[in-house]
């Protein structure tokens, strides 16, 4: 953090002395809530809820983000080490499944440590990294053995649009190898009774207009990564933020958009991981499920 190079915009200002860059992350962790989540991807919410902790700041600026007030205005209290490590083993005893780090990126070094705290006072449940994609490789491969899933967005497969809409120039560059990165680490999803424990997990958010670039994501995952990458293509977009400044993407999606998305991702064969993963979840959590009930989920 002095000089600050951990992410890929490497401000290089001296955070430990109270110095603010590009992301407008300081030295002390910012928390803006931490609970049972059941909003998240089945595999990580099983029957008790991910152990979600949702951190303040972010080095993407989008300008449709829907966390806008954590994100991008640092709606959040500063929390010592300590205190996230009580966080951690309070979600445990809740029982639940993960550890959710959510938007970590800004606050690597931080987290760590309250992690290795943590696990002194019992903590044994799998980590998961839940960002923005646009990640450091020399970042990341500190984290080498301490994350256990990685959820990583793929939001575009052009850097025009990232600058456009994200304020990053280099997104396609970056987003590229650090997948391929988290991919090494820790391979394809392994999910053990409905439960991810390891691997993998991909978000792609389709926006208006094929922004995103749905398609091109697509072929680089297959290609690069795995055909067995389980990948959420999601559908909720609505305009927020500062969206209503930029025509393309100042709509809801429409049918169609998610329609020819979920296409892209049958013709490469990627829907296969996401098909095995529901078929495996609802088939340990719950007991009841049939292939009719499958077949209509997955529709």
């Amino acid at each position: 953090m002095a000089p600050c190079r951990v992410c890929p915009r490497e401000c290089g200002v001296d955070r430990l002395k109270g110095e603010i860059g590009n992301c407008r992350a300081g030295s002390k962790v910012k928390v803006s809530s931490y609970h049972q989540h059941f909003g998240e991807e089945p595999p990580l919410v099983g029957r008790f809820g991910s152990g979600t902790i949702f951190l303040t700041h972010c080095n993407l600026h989008c300008v449709y983000c829907q966390n806008y007030e954590i994100s991008q205005l640092g709606m959040g209290g500063e929390t010592d080490l300590e205190e996230i490590a009580r966080m951690m083993l309070r979600l445990q005893d809740l029982g639940c499944h993960n550890i959710n780090f959510v938007t970590p990126t800004p606050w690597v070094p931080q987290l760590v440590e309250a992690l290795s705290i943590a696990q002194q006072g019992g903590l044994s449940l799998p980590l998961v990294y839940n960002c923005g994609g646009y990640e450091s490789i020399e970042t990341l491969r500190l984290l080498d053995g301490i994350v256990d899933i990685y959820m990583p967005d793929i939001k575009y497969a052009d850097n025009e649009n990232a600058a456009k809409y994200s304020a990053v120039d280099d997104y396609w560059d970056v987003v590229r190898p650090a997948l391929k990165e988290m991919h090494r680490q820790v391979g394809d999803l392994i999910i053990d009774k409905g439960i991810a424990k390891r691997g993998l997990l991909i978000r792609h958010l389709v926006l208006p207009d094929d922004i995103a670039g749905s398609k091109q994501c697509f072929e680089f995952i297959k290609s690069q990564l795995s055909e067995n990458t389980v990948v959420n293509v999601m559908a909720q977009y609505y305009p927020t933020f500062k969206a209503n400044q930029h025509p393309r993407i100042n709509r809801r999606i429409k049918t169609h958009e998610y329609r020819t998305a979920l296409e892209y991702l049958e013709k490469m064969g990627l829907d296969a991981g996401f098909r095995q993963t529901i078929d495996t979840i609802f088939r340990h959590i719950v007991p009841e499920w049939t292939d009719d009930l499958k077949d209509t989920a997955e529709r």
